[in-house]
């Protein structure tokens, strides 16, 4: 499969006004890609585009959840670019909380954000991403979509979701001038934790505790992580892994897929524990 050539072409970013989903904007637009920047938080996406003046960059408030949004978002970017030859899901958000601590509610909000959010812009999008030569689709899943930790259900069920999506996305499009991949982040020092939501049920001080604890796990730095997932897009790969732990997960859950959970609880054990008081 033949590199694609994003200079001069445009590439989607969702999740564009922070994190990740910043950080490959900035480095696309070092590259000379035209970009359509895709967020819900209108004054930091104004902030990321003001820092690509030299380069072609729209910017589009669309909060991912709303299908009918997004369809219109879609046809924004459609006029404004001619040629769109990428689509990057970097939208995302995290929730902690055990089942018992976690509403319905909660649960499908997180759903909402990163399954559906990133199915819906891949699907309003796809029409003119086929209309290119050449394209590509890279999904950001994560660790947690090849492991599940305790504490974690409602990311772990979106990000597993994101990943089957890609797969059977890959997999329907075969053959097609469009070819899909999901890059699987571990440890990425982006604010998706110490930012990220919890249940209502927990006191905040353990929140702020079992978020701090994973935080402190994180090793990878966005600009490295964007400098993967631009490679992966360029060179079309089906599969990204980023940062030594998420290759270590993956090895381990394909030699021990019943059994992982017994080398990944005591790392984890701070990090998933949202019961024990604060002191």
């Amino acid at each position: 499969m033949r590199p694609l050539a994003l200079a001069g072409s445009t590439t989607v970013i969702t999740g564009a006004a922070s994190g990740m989903g910043a950080a490959v904007a900035r480095l696309l637009a070092a590259q000379g890609a035209h970009l359509a920047l895709v967020d819900h938080n209108a004054e930091a996406l104004r902030t990321v585009a003001a820092e690509l003046a030299a380069t072609t960059v729209t910017t589009h408030v669309v909060d991912l959840r709303h299908d009918a949004a997004v369809f219109a978002s879609a046809a924004e970017i459609t006029a404004a670019h001619p040629r769109i030859t990428a689509l990057i899901t970097c939208a995302g958000s995290s929730m902690l909380g055990n089942l018992d601590q976690l509403t319905m509610e909660e649960m499908r909000w997180l759903t909402d954000v990163n399954l559906w959010g990133t199915v819906s812009i891949t699907k309003a999008l796809l029409p003119a991403l086929r209309a290119a030569p050449a394209a590509h689709i890279t999904h950001l899943a994560s660790v947690y979509a090849l492991a599940a930790p305790a504490g974690r259900i409602p990311y772990s069920v979106s990000k597993y979701a994101v990943r089957g999506f890609s797969e059977a996305l890959r997999h329907e499009l075969e053959g097609s001038s469009v070819s899909v991949g999901a890059v699987y982040p571990a440890g990425v020092r982006t604010g998706i934790i110490l930012h990220g939501r919890y249940a209502e049920a927990i006191d905040p001080a353990v929140a702020t505790r079992a978020a701090a604890a994973q935080a402190a796990m994180y090793h990878t730095e966005p600009e490295d992580a964007a400098a993967r997932i631009v490679r992966a897009t360029v060179r079309r790969r089906a599969r990204t892994m980023i940062g030594r732990e998420a290759r270590l997960i993956d090895l381990l859950t394909r030699v021990a897929p019943v059994r992982y959970w017994r080398v990944l609880r005591g790392p984890l054990r701070e990090a998933i524990d949202t019961t024990t008081p604060a002191r």
